[in-house]
């Protein structure tokens, strides 16, 4: 088996957010949206981020674009350390970085046309003249699937999923490597979803894409992974192939997510994880394991010690003291 390319190394990564005290007297709070995370990227993959509201998914992308700045850890993309780039060495790196983002309208100039919010990027990052960006605007329009006629119009004379495309022919403008997806899909209809989600995986097998997709929704992260990582309290608690993962989820707070998972056939049997109370705040995170105030597992083991991510098997990794 040959081995997978390394694209983008995490180790050890934090961000810590301060809140602002009330009082001078009022002790220094901190919200740890990403709290020691450690993962890889291989070249030409699609690992799904998965978890609750407040789990530091759309923290830890932001991070790895340098768009949150990142409290400890370090970054490596293609064995370089990029936690410390500024200027054009950081713009260098982010050319190679694209995101898309959850609200296709939000991240839309709603006074430029669409040829000119596509067109803008090629103008600062490459050297293209005016008709070699124009024919590649026309191009990039006709890969997402619509029509050349498009780059003339507002976007507020489109509907929200060909916003999301607009979007992503606007990612792919500077030729990117790395594509981060916040919840691309979920501000779309269900029948609209599947022709994105599609349309992102023609999109990489063509352009030899990688993408980092962040979602809430399991079903939509099953469609599109490779792998998937399992986060909680801005810890990842699982990570491991998709077909290991969803088949035989190792960690308790895996099993409570993938047993809500709605079923169309209602013949089959479905165990249900009960999981019990509200995300803690992360300002105040639990001592021990980050899950044992939910956990229907909870030891005494739990609540004193942290538990590290660990290789179960090939495919998977878990923190959970149930299997040591």
């Amino acid at each position: 088996m040959t081995e997978r390319e390394v694209l983008l190394e995490i180790h050890h990564l934090k961000a810590y957010f301060p809140v602002k005290r009330k009082s001078m007297k009022e002790e220094k709070k901190v919200v740890k949206a990403v709290d020691d995370i450690s993962i890889e990227i291989f070249r030409g993959e699609t690992l799904g981020i998965v978890g609750e509201s407040g789990s530091g998914k759309s923290t830890l992308g932001r991070t790895i674009l340098k768009l949150v700045e990142p409290t400890d850890g370090e970054i490596l993309y293609k064995g370089q350390p990029i936690q410390h780039l500024k200027g054009r060495h950081l713009q260098k790196y982010r050319n190679q970085m694209q995101m898309i983002f959850q609200d296709p309208f939000a991240s839309l100039n709603p006074r430029m046309r669409i040829g000119s919010i596509i067109e803008e990027p090629m103008a600062l990052q490459l050297t293209l003249s005016k008709e070699e960006r124009k024919k590649r605007v026309s191009e990039l329009l006709q890969k997402v699937g619509l029509p050349e006629d498009a780059m003339y119009k507002f976007p507020h004379e489109f509907s929200g999923g060909q916003r999301q495309r607009i979007g992503i022919a606007r990612a792919l403008a500077i030729n990117p490597e790395f594509i981060i997806a916040d919840e691309p899909v979920s501000a779309l209809d269900v029948s609209i979803q599947s022709q994105v989600l599609n349309l992102m995986l023609d999109l990489q097998d063509e352009f030899h894409l990688t993408y980092l997709f962040i979602s809430h929704d399991l079903s939509v992260v099953k469609h599109i992974s490779d792998r998937v990582a399992v986060l909680y309290l801005g810890r990842v608690v699982e990570l491991g192939a998709k077909k290991e993962l969803y088949a035989n989820p190792l960690h308790p707070y895996t099993q409570a997510l993938l047993s809500a998972i709605p079923v169309v056939n209602f013949d089959e049997p479905k165990q249900v994880v009960p999981i019990q109370g509200e995300l803690p705040s992360p300002m105040n995170p639990p001592i021990g394991c980050v899950f044992h105030t939910r956990c229907p597992f909870v030891m005494e083991k739990c609540r004193l010690e942290r538990p590290t991510l660990q290789h179960l098997n090939a495919q998977q990794q878990v923190a959970c003291f149930l299997y040591d």
